[in-house]
């Protein structure tokens, strides 16, 4: 991440980022054990449950909450 640093990224935007590699990584991965349907899918899947705010959320100040 030091590149993403230098090129003048805030620490939100680095962040940021890293998350989209991170997905971009897992998206690979599985497109090559699975394929294209199953990988759509398994993102159109969360997206659908982010948005029905069915995702917990860990709450730093008593643990882990539901929703957003």
């Amino acid at each position: 991440m030091a590149e993403a640093n230098e090129i003048g990224l805030s620490e939100e935007e680095q962040s940021k980022d890293e998350f989209f590699r991170q997905i971009a990584e897992l998206a690979e991965a599985m497109l090559a054990r699975h394929g294209k349907d199953f990988s759509m899918g398994a993102f159109v899947l969360a997206a659908r449950w982010i948005a029905e705010n069915r995702i917990t959320v860990p709450d730093p100040s008593n643990g882990a909450k539901s929703g957003g």
